[in-house]
């Protein structure tokens, strides 16, 4: 999973949430706020996964 690709889910998720709540469909309300919030967390795993591999050649790179 790319950063773009968690920034779309996002984007796919507030567009949801938001279609939802003009139309009054609150089940699509609740898949927006999912996907938004599954796009938030893919994004923290990715920064994550980028940090340590950072940490890692790094500290590869000091022997």
């Amino acid at each position: 999973m790319t950063n773009a690709e968690s920034k779309f889910d996002q984007a796919k998720g507030n567009l949801k949430e938001t279609v939802g709540n003009v139309t009054d469909d609150k089940q699509l309300e609740a898949e927006g706020k999912q996907d938004k919030a599954a796009g938030k967390v893919k994004e923290v795993v990715e920064n994550v996964k980028d940090k340590a591999t950072e940490a890692i050649d790094k500290l590869k790179g000091d022997k």
